[in-house]
């Protein structure tokens, strides 16, 4: 059944440098209003793919443009995040710092197979004498597989031995903070600072590696997955300057003076239970760590339209939706996501008119095979936006685009949790936003973008032709992760067509063919090698449609922008 197109969700159309003229912000027939700040068509090469200042639609915030001088380290899978994250906890000793943040917090959750687990490491660090300061998202009831008493059981153990952690309700209605990263600064040796990114949450189910067996430790999940469900994810390790901008993030959501939560059926019981309901002051921000590496990185963040506003975002924060729409415009021959969603229209249409616009651009997606939820109301209204966006890039691309999703060597269905982007092997995004409205509208996000100044020098040295190169960090990236879909070795040795970013597009399919067929003859001789699948998408039946697009629309992908910017479609 056709979809029909949602208007135009992109009117600010952030300028195309690479074709002068293109880009104006559009009325809605089409004419030219007025040309963007000066500043966005800055002779900085950054300009190109990150937003500038003015693009970033938010001058309240002390967060920068983007800084330069950093490493990024990709961490794929809760078994690499989780132990370099408990080695930078031990480093620190009386007098450092730890700033932390996440949606879900078990405080049992070990991080690595001797421990210790995540409260204790926070506790330890806090009775050492670090300044542990922590905000958990006063989440949902439990009762439907939300967290509410692991956050406030990690809070509570992290407190008690001298930190201090909160939980925060600071959200719209029905929303959540959904960012997920950690802040570790020393004032006396700033060159150990560091910071982590992404999408992998301090709980149970996340420590999961590239053989995708699961995490031992698991939390109550969708029975496609069975008891010990498989999870992809992935966090960037970041050290140098941009470690001063993560901390300034959190700055920014402690010393916001709203009340954490005004719900009655949370003040009640924090007053009888002696809650923390007062952050304290923070000690003086410190500067900037040296510069540690090549890589300039962007924070885009998600904030809603909130009353009362937020003080560093009083009409809320779009960057992430503004960041990839920015990206797509230069993007030429690769599109790579991977993505835990994949299911508003609104969302798609970005990439329905990258995809439009330039007939060589090609779109890889790799989805999970079920959704998170098993129970028929939710499972229908999971699968009602993702089968209308994915169809909506299809018509779009035709054999340009392909969606798959991930099975381990046993056939097992793996979780794909991350939330990662990479344009021609030259723009990178490690992130918490999913590519739903929920995510670039509604619920507090935070995404690193990513671009090195180092060239990888394998060819094609230019996939894009725009003269931008190839960058070490994104397409390093993207290389790892096709070598653990692919089942090639992880050292680089067999990366043969896989280098060539749309060569490596036909390989997938490929691969995937050759991996659906093995299946449709009945598991017949040995496993060809690879793990990705055709995605199949189930289309819920009209009635369930017609019933359910209310309530998707108003509960599971909720809009958060301004009125006004609901009214003319802008982000």
């Amino acid at each position: 059944m056709p979809v029909p197109r949602p208007r135009r969700l992109w009117p600010f159309s952030l300028r195309d440098h690479s074709r002068p003229g293109v880009g104006m912000p559009l009325r809605k027939d089409g004419t030219t209003l007025t040309a963007l700040p000066a500043s966005s068509a800055s002779p900085d090469p950054l300009a190109a793919w990150f937003l500038t200042g003015e693009e970033r639609g938010n001058t309240a915030t002390r967060i920068r443009p983007w800084t330069e001088g950093n490493l990024a380290r990709p961490l794929v899978h809760g078994a690499a995040y989780f132990p370099a994250l408990a080695e930078a906890i031990a480093a620190t000793r009386s007098g450092d710092l730890i700033f932390f943040s996440d949606w879900r917090g078990d405080p049992d959750q070990l991080l690595t197979d001797e421990g210790p687990t995540i409260s204790d490491a926070l506790a330890a660090a806090a009775a050492r004498g670090v300044t542990v300061k922590g905000l958990l998202w006063r989440s949902h009831l439990d009762r439907f597989r939300f967290s509410a008493d692991q956050n406030r059981d990690l809070t509570e153990e992290v407190n008690d031995a001298g930190g201090e952690a909160l939980l925060d309700q600071r959200v719209r209605p029905l929303g959540s903070h959904h960012q997920k990263f950690i802040a570790v600064r020393h004032p006396d040796a700033p060159e150990r600072d560091v910071a982590f990114v992404g999408g992998i949450d301090l709980a149970h189910s996340r420590r999961d590696d590239a053989e995708h067996r699961g995490d031992h430790q698991t939390q109550p999940f969708a029975e496609w997955y069975g008891d010990t469900p498989a999870w992809h994810d992935v966090q960037v390790e970041v050290r140098g300057p941009a470690v001063r901008d993560v901390e300034d993030l959190f700055r920014e959501r402690w010393e916001d003076p709203a009340e954490l939560t005004r719900l009655p059926w949370h003040v009640i019981p924090d007053l009888l239970r002696g809650t923390d309901r007062s952050p304290s002051a923070l000690p003086d921000p410190l500067p900037d760590p040296p510069a540690s590496g090549t890589c300039a990185v962007q924070l885009l963040r998600t904030y809603p339209n909130r009353w009362p506003g937020y003080p560093f975002a009083p009409d809320g924060e779009r960057s992430v939706a503004r960041g990839y729409a920015k990206a797509l415009r230069r993007a030429r021959r690769l599109v790579y996501l991977e993505d835990q969603y994949l299911w508003s229209t609104s969302v798609a249409q970005v990439f329905v008119e990258a995809l439009e616009r330039e007939p060589g651009l090609h779109l890889l997606a790799v989805v999970p095979r079920f959704p998170d939820q098993d129970g028929r109301i939710g499972r229908a209204a999971a699968l009602l936006g993702h089968a209308q966006a994915i169809e909506q890039v299809q018509e779009a691309g035709g054999d340009r685009v392909q969606v798959v999703d991930v099975v381990n060597r046993l056939g097992e269905p793996v979780y794909v949790h991350a939330k990662v982007c990479v344009v021609d092997d030259v723009w990178a995004t490690v992130g918490s936003d999913n590519f739903n409205r929920r995510s670039w509208t509604h619920d507090s996000e935070l995404t690193a973008a990513v671009v090195d100044s180092r060239r990888d020098q394998r060819v094609p040295h230019d996939p894009a032709g725009l003269g931008d190169g190839a960058r070490t960090f994104a397409r390093d990236l993207r290389l790892e992760l096709f070598r653990e879909h692919l089942d090639r070795a992880r050292d680089g040795d067999d990366d043969e067509g896989l280098v060539d970013p749309v060569e490596a597009f036909e390989t997938v399919r490929r691969s995937s063919t050759t991996l659906e067929q093995w299946y449709a003859d009945g598991e017949q001789g040995d496993r060809p090698p690879g793990r990705l699948r055709r995605h199949h998408v189930e289309d819920p039946p009209r009635w369930q449609r017609t019933l359910l697009a209310p309530a998707y629309r108003a509960v599971v992908d909720p809009d958060g922008r301004p009125p006004r910017m609901k009214l003319h479609g802008r982000h």
